[in-house]
């Protein structure tokens, strides 16, 4: 008979607003307390702010590029301008969609970038320029602070081909492979796996969504009792979810 499994999400209550240059990895340390074992998830949106990610859309000048795509997709010129600029190239331009890839390699709309939980209509947040590298340093700091090395998962909310509504993924992540590859093993009635591959971070970073109401002024959760996830060395990284171009049947 196999024993139970359980997991547990906590969010982490009393951060303060944050604002450029805000030590994450302290804040997250003194009040969260993550253990040895345990992911801590941040929020994109808390990242972004830390590292002076964020833009005021009356301060950029759109150019004839931006202006074109902005009259085909009905959006703001200047936001266009921005998502170009984070953007390596365009996947989908209509009426009310934008969507691009990432400098980072996301496919996503408008490059991620959002104005929810800013204060000031005129506010947009662009995603990390390295979130892997965020999870990484977020990762550190916690070590030095406490002894401790959970693994540090940045969650942003995307949509999804096929489904509606939003979810949050992972862009970037330290401390834990964020695929299980399970093609090759068998099943449970001795059935080889042909293409199973468990996106763990994307699991992860959902998990955690679930304690942190949008609304709430909580954009960090700890997910307790996955110790086996959680790995001595940093790891690839999210970029490793991933697709590659050449798979990509839809581009």
């Amino acid at each position: 008979m196999t024993s139970a499994r359980e997991l547990r999400v906590r969010s982490v209550d009393g951060l303060p607003e944050i604002e450029r240059g805000a030590d994450l990895g302290s804040l997250i340390a003194d009040l969260g307390e993550p253990r040895e074992g345990e992911i801590v998830v941040v929020s994109q949106k808390i990242v972004s702010k830390a590292e002076g990610r964020i833009r005021r859309l009356s301060e950029v000048e759109p150019g004839a590029r931006a202006r074109e795509v902005a009259a085909a997709t009905d959006k703001d010129p200047a936001l266009v301008e921005l998502a170009l600029s984070e953007s390596s190239s365009v996947v989908r331009a209509e009426p009310g969609v934008l969507i691009v890839a990432t400098r980072g390699g996301w496919v996503c709309a408008n490059a991620g970038i959002d104005s929810s939980n800013l204060a000031g209509d005129d506010l947009v947040a662009l995603l990390p320029e390295d979130a892997d590298a965020s999870a990484r340093a977020i990762r550190k700091v916690i070590r030095a602070r406490t002894g401790f090395a959970p693994a540090v998962v940045i969650a942003d909310s995307f949509g999804r081909p096929w489904r509606l509504g939003q979810t949050d993924v992972a862009i970037g992540c330290a401390g834990l492979a964020p695929l299980d590859d399970w093609r090759g093993r068998a099943d449970a009635h001795g059935r080889e796996l042909a293409a199973t591959v468990i996106a763990d971070a994307d699991q992860l970073a959902a998990a955690a969504d679930l304690v942190r109401d949008k609304d709430s002024g909580t954009p960090v959760a700890i997910v307790a009792g996955l110790e086996g996830l959680v790995t001595a060395g940093d790891g690839p990284g999210a970029r490793a979810i991933q697709r590659p171009r050449e798979d990509d049947l839809f581009r």
